[in-house]
């Protein structure tokens, strides 16, 4: 099950808005620890009410497609390495790269 906090940007993103989770933010999310979970504690996203238990539940699927994803693109980011030594590598041999990264890609696919 996706978070809250995924499906929250979800959410705003499907309603051509931006969810901001920061600390002068638009949205504060909060959780009491008292086994009932987060829930959305302050809500001011401009022209966009606050979403039902039924509307966040509507983006779970997508959730956690994009959670998979966050971590597909983390992994493929390490094993990638620095920008830097990529661009020598290119430099130097740009087919060997092209394996390398391929290789990357395939041992770490998106959903």
């Amino acid at each position: 099950m996706a978070s809250l906090s995924t499906k929250v940007k979800l959410y705003c993103t499907a309603n051509s808005k931006t969810a901001d989770f920061g600390p002068e933010g638009n949205v504060s999310l909060q959780d009491d620890s008292d086994g009932k979970g987060p829930y959305i504690a302050s809500w001011s996203v401009d022209g966009l009410d606050k979403p039902t238990d039924a509307q966040l539940a509507a983006h779970d699927t997508a959730g956690d497609t994009e959670e998979t994803n966050n971590t597909v693109r983390s992994t493929r980011k390490a094993a990638y390495g620095d920008i830097g030594d990529q661009l020598d590598e290119i430099y130097k041999d740009i087919d060997a790269w092209k394996v390398r990264i391929k290789a990357v890609k395939d041992a770490n696919p998106k959903s």
